[in-house]
This record gives structure tokens, C-alpha cells and sequence, in this order.
């Protein structure tokens, strides 16, 4: 079950990457529902600087696990990342840029709009 796809600017939310193909359902998208605990929803530019911090706080996003099909990380990358993994980035000064078209909406319970602002890859229209 998935809420509806919608994105932090309230029109539909646009894929994240399907190379490595992310997102809780697996399907390209940032999408959530009652499942995903962990609110899959912020779609970041993986950076050097993020991935380290994120291994150090125990989640190795860099380190291919094929037996999960997870082909591992690098600089450049597209994944939706936990929206309160996010915020504790932005805390520790390594948050990576987001694509505001493809953050769930569901983002905003966690991360005010204005910080996802300030991280937008590129300034809105």
C-alpha cells in the first residue's frame, strides 16, 4: 500500500533513479506507505562527504551487497534516503543536495521545507 505520489511542491513526484534503482518499493520513486518505517522519501545526491558519515553512523551505503541486490553507492548517485537520516546530516554539516521534484511529500514530517530548500540541487522556477 502506497500513499499517493506526490512531492514537496505538491505536484507528482518525479523518479529518483533507476540506476541503482532505489526507493522503499524498489520501483525508481521515493514513494512511502504504512510500511516503510524509515520514511524512504528524501531523493539525495550521493557525495563523498555524506556516504562516510552515514557508514560512521552504521548504515554502509558504499559497500556492494549483492545478496540484496545493492550494488553499492558512489559520488553522483541518486537514492532516497531516510528523511531523519537527512536531517541528521544536515545537523553534522554533510547533507547532500536534494531534487525537490522527487522527494515524497511524507518528507515534510520530518524535514522542514525550507531546509529541503536550501539543499535543492537546482533553485525552483
Amino acid at each position: 500500500m502506497m500513499d499517493p505520489s506526490l512531492n514537496v511542491l505538491g505536484g507528482p513526484l518525479e523518479p529518483c533513479s533507476t540506476e541503482p534503482l532505489t526507493g522503499f518499493f524498489r520501483n525508481g520513486c521515493c514513494d512511502t506507505g504504512p510500511a516503510d518505517r524509515g520514511s524512504h522519501t528524501v531523493c539525495a545526491v550521493m557525495t563523498a562527504e555524506f556516504l562516510a558519515l552515514s557508514k560512521y553512523l552504521g548504515n554502509d551505503l558504499s559497500t556492494p551487497r549483492p545478496e540484496f541486490r545493492f550494488p553499492g553507492l558512489k559520488p553522483g548517485d541518486r537514492w532516497c534516503l531516510c528523511a531523519a537520516r537527512f536531517l541528521q546530516a544536515c545537523e553534522e554539516g554533510a547533507a547532500p543536495q536534494v531534487n525537490l521534484a522527487a522527494t515524497h511529500r511524507r518528507a515534510l514530517d520530518v524535514v522542514p521545507l525550507e531546509l529541503l530548500r536550501a539543499h535543492a540541487l537546482q533553485p525552483e522556477g
